[in-house]
């Protein structure tokens, strides 16, 4: 079968790598010059089954109202006058129950960590260098009484199989010494061994030059301007004044997937939430940090590519503007200095603004809608790189008619 998938971020280039490894005949089109431009370029870079919590929580209500009025909160809403920002919004906040958090995070977490099984497969038949650190991801806490709640926050996902380690200020400062200079600031930390890290990007670029070695066809600088149907089948794509045919299609377009599925009326509940990173090279700099990991009270990200760290936080409701300001990265840039002192040349900091496709239940949004050959593999939000391999594997399947080995309950367009 040839099938034509719509985008080249991790979530298109693992889809065309699951599907030429099913046979298919893959073409690949993405508007951008190269792969992995946009969202798997500057995300936080982790693996990270262990920290697959759901941002549509109880407590989330309380802090985007707080957001409203004070700039450091984790979730920020930037009110508009985009009718749909508000009504995703409404969307997200009636997922924001108890019940329905727990159910989305048990779902989440059995995305990601089928994903990293398929990852683990990907790396024993492909040669990759994207710098991979499989020595886990803490997540650390800075007093006794957000430690003793994350704690029990992360019974969840250790009930459902989950690996975690509880360990204290000095276990902590064991397993990272770059944290020794910050040690009266951490009360303790979840480890999870078995989370990882690595750059999404090069995996990406790399993943896709493989595809194309052995036959696959990747357009970049191809955006998608239409796609046309017939009855209750796609007949091609256009992409300015060429005309791209297929048997198949598959839509992973990130956040352009509901703008372009709008043409054809199928109403795809994804958003664009605005997150920053910085990458910093660490240069001569002698206590960088060795393993990833995360500021729990301050839900500021902190990953070791190697020569380069990457700080990640922040998720803000605030549409499809990718603008950023020195102002915007001055608290995440405190906290790595102040964690890792010794750390990076926090002067030479490269700034980055993107958007993580998000779905109001933070589920990614797969399967066939109204069209027989188009399915949809899209709205992953902000562990995308972690969920990628797992729902490129389950697409593939649906395509052959296959059950997946991870059903697909509750991700229905």
């Amino acid at each position: 079968m040839r099938v034509l998938v719509l985008g080249g971020g991790v979530v298109g280039v693992t889809t065309a790598y699951q599907l030429q490894s099913d046979g298919h005949d893959v073409v690949l089109v993405e508007r951008n010059a190269e792969v992995a431009a946009e969202t798997s370029w500057g995300n936080a870079g982790m693996i990270a089954p262990g920290h697959s919590f759901v941002w549509s929580s109880p407590k989330a209500p309380m802090i985007l109202l707080k957001s409203l009025f004070q700039a450091d909160q984790a979730l920020r809403f930037r009110p508009s006058a985009d009718p749909r920002l508000w009504l995703w919004s409404a969307r997200f906040l009636a997922q924001c129950t108890q019940g329905r958090a727990t159910a989305n995070t048990l779902r989440k977490h059995r995305i990601a960590t089928y994903s990293q099984r398929i990852l683990h497969q990907t790396l024993a038949d492909e040669t990759i260098e994207y710098g991979r650190n499989d020595r886990g991801i803490l997540y650390f806490y800075r007093s006794a009484a957000s430690f003793e709640a994350g704690v029990a926050h992360m019974r969840i996902l250790a009930d459902d199989g989950q690996e975690i380690r509880v360990l204290d200020r000095e276990q902590v400062i064991a397993l990272e010494p770059s944290l020794a200079t910050a040690r009266e600031k951490i009360a303790g930390g979840i480890y999870c061994p078995t989370d990882e890290t690595g750059d999404c990007n090069r995996f990406t670029s790399a993943l896709a030059a493989i595809c194309a070695s052995r036959g696959a066809e990747f357009r970049t600088g191809t955006a998608v301007d239409a796609i046309e149907v017939e009855g209750d089948a796609v007949t091609g794509v256009r992409c300015g004044a060429e005309r791209i045919a297929a048997d198949g299609y598959v839509m992973a377009l990130g956040n352009q997937s509901p703008i372009v599925a709008r043409r054809i009326g199928v109403d795809l509940p994804v958003y664009p939430i605005k997150g920053y990173s910085l990458t910093i090279p660490v240069g001569n700099h002698r206590a960088a940090p060795t393993i990833g990991a995360i500021d729990e009270d301050n839900l500021v990200a902190i990953t070791s590519f190697g020569d380069r760290v990457r700080v990640t936080a922040t998720a803000e409701f605030a549409g499809y503007d990718t603008r950023h300001k020195p102002a915007d990265f001055a608290f995440m840039g405190r906290v790595a200095r102040e964690l890792y002192p010794d750390g990076a040349d926090y002067d030479r900091a490269e700034m980055w603004a993107g958007l993580r496709p998000m779905t109001p239940t933070n589920l990614p949004a797969l399967g066939r809608g109204r069209y027989r050959n188009l399915w949809f593999n899209t709205g992953h939000g902000h562990i995308g790189w972690t969920m990628s391999h797992g729902t490129a594997r389950i697409t593939a399947d649906l395509i052959a008619g296959r059950e997946p080995a991870l059903p697909a309950t509750g991700l229905a367009v």
